[in-house]
């Protein structure tokens, strides 16, 4: 079944691919609402997302759903503390061809997928880990000096356990940066939980049809650039940026003393078009002050590095953000 893609976007059109998308995810994952959103939304901004909770709570299978949902190639790389760089992007073998000359062949590794599950991307070293950099920015893997362009659309949905669990490797800074979102996976409440094992233990399958296709996502991020940004919220975005920064001059008291780097660039990019993706999902057709604030713990959460007096008191980079949101004004005095 081919998405019909031949309709002009329009932000109605928009709106309801949205729902769709999110209502097939749905029949899949129970609650997470926010979290399909936001996957959701890393997937519109042509961006990555980093989901970050304890083992069985649904990850992989929200990833898996997301693929079937919008049809893309799936591949999957489960990382461990052995894995090699060239386990995740390929490598060149020697292979007969069918006279049996000896010559050299590159062999695809999992990376070369529309839709690419990096599962507890933390285990793995941080040699491995850097391993997707180049993939994640450029597109790009390079093996044997040779630089190889990574299938269109392509994203990263990595899944991590909490840094503080056994057996994990903090992601480098560079790295973390090049995440368009950082989600947390919460537990399921009480009702969800048992809906879950309702739906689990019966062994019946939950189908789901495809509703959109990447050429239709990558419509929708075409969109979502050209919606209105005023030079206000545009200015509002930046301070909030350069307030996350212990070295501005517009840093609030809290990120003085427990942050030890800001948000970057990438922050206040990743804050204007998560922004924009959010105020089309709620049926409007310009950036406001709301949207800027309604994406920012998702888009900075994991751009702040905290120092050692933060982690020592258990200040969170939320509670961070949350400080900054309180202290930085709409409009400048």
């Amino acid at each position: 079944m081919e998405a019909p893609n031949e309709q002009p976007m329009t932000p109605e059109r928009f709106g309801q691919l949205a729902t769709d998308i999110q209502r097939e995810v749905a029949r899949s994952i129970v609650g997470q609402e926010n979290v399909v959103r936001g996957v959701l939304t890393c997937l519109i901004a042509g961006g990555h997302a980093l989901l970050e909770g304890v083992p069985g709570l649904g990850k992989t299978s929200m990833v898996r759903a997301f693929a079937r949902v919008l049809d893309l190639k799936y591949g999957r790389i489960q990382f461990t503390p052995d894995l090699m760089p060239a386990d995740v992007t390929g490598t060149t073998i020697i292979a007969e061809d069918e006279v049996g000359r000896r010559l050299l062949s590159f062999q695809e590794g999992p990376v070369f997928a529309n839709l690419i599950l990096a599962d507890e991307i933390n285990r793995a070293t941080p040699k491995t880990q850097s391993a997707l950099l180049e993939a994640m920015q450029e597109h790009t893997v390079t093996v044997g000096g040779s630089s190889r362009p990574l299938p269109r659309p392509f994203y990263v949905l990595a899944t991590q356990n909490p840094v503080e669990m056994e057996g994990t490797y903090p992601l480098p800074e560079a790295q973390l940066d090049r995440f368009f979102y950082k989600l947390l996976i919460t537990y399921p409440a009480r009702g969800e939980l048992a809906t879950i094992v309702r739906q689990t233990v019966t062994g019946a399958e939950v189908s789901t049809r495809m509703v959109a296709n990447g050429q239709v996502l990558m419509e929708m991020h075409q969109l979502a650039l050209e919606v209105p940004m005023s030079t206000y919220v545009l200015d509002y975005a930046v301070r909030i940026i350069l307030a996350t920064q212990p070295g501005s001059g517009e840093a609030t008291e809290m990120v003085r003393r427990y942050v030890r780097i800001g948000a970057s660039p990438r922050g206040a990019q990743a804050l204007t078009l998560a922004g924009r993706i959010n105020a089309l999902l709620n049926g409007r057709y310009n950036l406001s002050f709301d949207d800027v604030r309604a994406v920012a713990h998702d888009a900075l959460r994991h751009r702040l590095t905290l120092n050692f007096e933060a982690e020592t008191q258990g200040i969170t980079t939320d509670q961070i953000i949350d400080e900054v949101l309180s202290r930085v004004l709409e409009m400048p005095r």
